[in-house]
């Protein structure tokens, strides 16, 4: 089995943050998205991985050659974005010899029994109830409870089981030959090639889908979205640090994860709060935020806030003389 891991997206919604940083290596609990992807993966068994990688890529490899030393790994470079298909199809010419193949797209965190997957004797897809399903990727079922049919973005959804970026494909030369017949016809849904209509080709020329429900799935590609499933992760149990040094004349509330080297001095730090590696945190209140590696903040109050690698932030402050009877309100209307 093979894996497939699209990357090479912009993150354009995560703007300014991915202008230098690629979104699939955001931290989040601790740990770039990225890396949850890989490390189910090789929980049922994967060692085979390929990355289809464009925008920034140079950073993705970098991480996971260092990070996964013992996995095979190609890289890929998608040198146009042209849709989900697209990506997949650049990287054809390494899976046609595989027997089965996973493709997860590299900016969500899911989770469902991987192992339920494996064992599963046809293709499927992982799908979760949404309530506007006219943003995704839809699955409708025929009489025999098999995928009959799948839509990118319906206008007029008639299922809302949507997509959420992982498939398990048995019948491998099926795909690579739909993936091919689309881009030579240029078979697009607004101005792309998604992965959808590939699929849809497949279930019309006879493969047949089954569908895995899973149990979370955090789409990270909005700043609050990206802050929740922080949130979230550090409430279980395995992601949040926890054994924290002691902090010069510091508060730290639980849960949160702390990189190694940090340095924090007269602050409160948390909750739900991931923070990288050589940051060094003074006088500041952080709440509910994700902080990159080697950032500086000094004299602030952050809550809700993502902070990205090498950032310097210092807040401002005040020497007041003040009457009696006086009221003074600095915070931001609203």
């Amino acid at each position: 089995m093979k894996a497939i891991i699209p990357v090479a997206g912009a993150g354009t919604r995560l703007r300014p943050l991915t202008y230098t940083q690629p979104k699939p290596l955001i931290p989040v609990a601790g740990k770039p998205i990225l890396s949850f992807i890989i490390d189910q993966l090789i929980g049922i068994g994967i060692r085979d991985f390929v990355f289809v990688i464009g925008y920034l890529g140079e950073k993705i490899r970098h991480y996971v050659e260092q990070a996964y030393p013992e996995l095979n790994i190609d890289f890929v470079d998608q040198e146009e974005r042209l849709g989900s298909a697209h990506a997949v199809w650049t990287a054809r010419e390494f899976i046609r010899d595989a027997d089965e193949v996973i493709i997860f797209f590299g900016d969500v965190i899911i989770d469902m029994d991987f192992q339920l997957v494996s064992r599963e004797p046809t293709s499927c897809l992982g799908v979760k109830k949404v309530l506007d399903p006219r943003e995704y990727g839809v699955v409708e079922y025929g009489e025999d409870g098999m995928v009959c049919r799948v839509v990118e973005k319906p206008r007029i959804p008639k299922s809302n089981m949507a997509m959420v970026g992982f498939y398990k494909i048995k019948e491998v030369s099926e795909l690579v030959e739909a993936l091919e017949f689309n881009v030579a016809h240029n078979i697009r849904t607004d101005g792309e090639f998604p992965l959808t209509d590939a699929l849809m080709r497949m279930i019309e020329r006879g493969v047949q889908f089954s569908t895995v429900n899973v149990d979370n799935w955090f789409n990270c590609g909005k700043k609050d979205v990206l802050l929740d499933t922080n949130a979230i992760l550090l409430d279980r149990e395995g992601y949040a640090s926890v054994n924290v040094p002691p902090f010069d004349n510091s508060i730290i509330i639980h849960p949160v994860s702390i990189g190694t080297q940090c340095q924090i001095t007269n602050s409160i730090i948390g909750p739900h709060v991931t923070i990288g590696n050589n940051v060094r945190i003074n006088n500041a209140i952080v709440k509910d935020s994700i902080i990159g590696n080697y950032a500086s903040i000094k004299e602030i109050i952050l809550q809700r806030s993502v902070v990205g690698n090498d950032v310097a932030i210092t807040g401002l402050r005040q020497s007041l003389n003040i009457g009696d009877n006086t009221e003074i309100d600095f915070s931001l209307p609203g």
